[in-house]
């Protein structure tokens, strides 16, 4: 099974907000997923992103490919080392 991690639209209509989860590949948007690893709140003034370190660098040494937007997001916060898209 070819695994992404990419986010899921989880917010209202105009306030979005977002989990990072690990899902398959061919499962749509807000379909099913895996695992939630975090989450980003993009109209936050504060820390926006929140990621578990530990299971991204799992499911990274695993074979999971980040989509591109999750990818600066992990590099944002500090797991880049891991992250090459």
């Amino acid at each position: 099974m070819a695994t992404r991690i990419r986010l899921r639209r989880v917010g209202r209509k105009k306030l979005p907000l977002y989990r990072i989860v690990v899902a398959d590949k061919e499962s749509p948007r807000d379909g099913r997923f895996i695992e939630v690893i975090g989450s980003y709140d993009p109209k936050a003034k504060g820390p926006q992103v929140r990621v578990d370190a530990d299971k991204a660098r799992y499911w990274l040494a695993n074979g999971a490919t980040p989509s591109e937007t999750v990818g600066a997001l992990l590099r944002k916060a500090g797991i880049a080392e891991a992250v090459s898209t």
